[in-house]
């Protein structure tokens, strides 16, 4: 990897050299918190309070959710120091070669639609506050040059690749959080711990309301479960696992900084500009200038730039490296460019002419509903693999090859494929978003949003049967054999086709 952050990253998918993987945990740290630390979580910080519950229910809610979602993250983060690519790569080994299309999709549908998010909320938040510091007009051509200028620069830092992208979160988690603890100054007067919530006591929507609560925070460190490899994998081989995943998991413990700051000013928001935390047309952006003091303004308007920039690249980086890796004869510049001019058409066609703004955020959870059956089979694959890949087994696929220990039925792995397809179609069903989605199953618990649990039980159940009664090729485990399930001694094809294709540098 190059020493210099203006020098244009040219490494793919293909796995990373040894002499080149010199980042460190602290690194992947700085990347997966900067991408977290913004509006955007922020507004998703806002959600128990718009469920109505009280402050300390809500900060309840949120602490439940970080720490059950920074856990089911965590071990994501070891696939990439250790197959030295993404992990929508490293799937293979699970899925099959041709199977691990199914990680690159759920991870380019996360990245648009989260970095769609990142750049409607950190626009709003700029215009809003440029609207009451110096009087911009509050107008469509406003938000469209907010929106260009994020996404332009966002695109601009995602070509040069991962060690600029590594110094704009070096900037950016220190800068925001200043700005964020800032607010502690800004509305400690208007702050009160024991606002009372909008449900009254023994109220049934309680626990449908807490744990739906929860599960929002949850999905945020769960949305980066298919991107951690993106980042982990310049992590070298050598590096304790334990410190990968202790990076990982507090990365994601550290939000409760913009979690908390989203949670108490909108406890404020409700007591003082209820209208802008109504559940039909939330509007927390708005609600949040409206209580401001004046000399908070410009904070805001920082913290959305900064914040901006290390969402959005966060996102869009991670796309453009998945698509390169579905079709390889794109280097992952041309495939970053191309990526990103779809979703900046995308975000001002769904922001100005389809009104997507609020579709988005119902998409983004559906998506990621998908995704947390898929991090789970991820997970128990390692464990039965006792943490054991061919790494050039994995590369078959972008090579255009055939064969190798991971290429099962014609490149795919009907068991992991199944499992994955079983748990996310019935998570889905038991979806409840009111007033958005509700799958046919969403009112089995009580209006309790049960989704994301039945996801992760029954991939983690179904996956493992599977994998017992079917058992998996003796190879696919390597010299110590498989854990916890069987394996069959049959033999795997050679690897056989073409050569290793040398990726273009533009």
């Amino acid at each position: 990897m190059s020493a210099s952050i203006t020098e244009i990253e040219t490494y793919g998918v293909e796995r990373i050299p040894d002499a080149d993987r010199t980042a460190r945990p602290l690194d992947l740290f700085r990347v997966a918190f900067g991408g977290a630390n913004t509006f955007a979580t922020c507004v998703l910080g806002a959600f128990p309070i718009l469920f109505g519950l009280s402050f300390w229910q809500g900060l309840a809610a949120t602490v439940l959710g970080l720490v059950v979602g920074a856990l089911i993250l965590a071990p994501l983060s070891l696939f990439g120091p250790l197959n030295g690519t993404n992990n929508a790569v490293s799937s293979s080994a699970h899925l099959g070669v041709h199977g691990r299309v199914v990680g690159s999709f759920l991870s380019l549908l996360t990245a648009i639609a989260f970095f769609s998010i990142s750049v409607w909320s950190s626009g709003d938040a700029l215009v809003g506050g440029a609207h009451r510091l110096v009087g911009l007009p509050d107008s469509d051509f406003s938000y469209g040059v907010a929106y260009a200028l994020f996404a332009g620069l966002v695109l601009v830092v995602c070509i040069y690749g991962f060690r600029f992208m590594l110094f704009v979160n070096k900037i950016a988690v220190a800068a925001a959080s200043v700005l964020f603890v800032l607010g502690v100054f800004a509305f400690a007067g208007d702050f009160d711990p024991s606002y009372p919530g909008t449900l009254p006591a023994g109220d049934p929507l309680f626990w449908p309301s807490f744990i739906g609560a929860a599960l929002i925070v949850l999905s945020n460190p769960v949305s980066f479960g298919a991107f951690l490899g993106d980042w982990s994998r310049y992590i070298p081989a050598s590096t304790p696992r334990s410190k990968v995943m202790t990076a990982a998991f507090l990365s994601q413990i550290a939000t409760i900084l913009p979690f908390f700051f989203g949670l108490a000013t909108a406890s404020i928001i409700a007591t003082k500009a209820a209208e802008y935390v109504d559940p039909a047309a939330p509007n927390y952006v708005g609600g949040l200038l409206a209580i401001a003091p004046a000399w908070y303004f410009v904070p805001v308007c920082l913290i959305a730039l900064i914040g901006g920039m290390s969402t959005g690249t966060t996102s869009l980086y991670g796309t453009g490296l998945d698509f390169s890796s579905v079709f390889p004869r794109f280097s992952r510049v041309r495939a970053t460019v191309f990526i990103g001019t779809l979703s900046i058409v995308f975000i001002f066609v769904g922001r100005f002419a389809a009104n997507l703004t609020q579709s988005i955020s119902t998409f983004a959870t559906l998506i990621i509903t998908c995704t947390a059956p898929w991090m789970v089979i991820m997970m128990l694959g390692y464990v039965t693999r006792r943490g054991w890949y061919d790494p050039e087994a994995l590369q078959v696929f972008n090579r255009r090859q055939r064969g190798g220990r991971y290429w099962f039925t014609h490149g795919w792995n009907w068991r992991g494929l199944t499992a994955w397809l079983v748990s996310a179609g019935l998570a889905l069903m038991f979806v409840n978003l009111p007033g958005q989605f509700v799958g046919p199953l969403g009112d089995l618990a009580g209006g309790v949003d049960v989704s994301l649990p039945v996801g992760l039980a029954v991939a983690a159940l179904l996956y493992l049967a599977l994998l017992t009664a079917f058992p998996e090729p003796r190879e696919v485990y390597g010299p110590l054999g498989p854990r916890l399930v069987r394996s069959a001694d049959r033999p795997v094809p050679p690897i056989v086709g073409t050569a290793p294709v040398s990726e273009p540098v533009v």
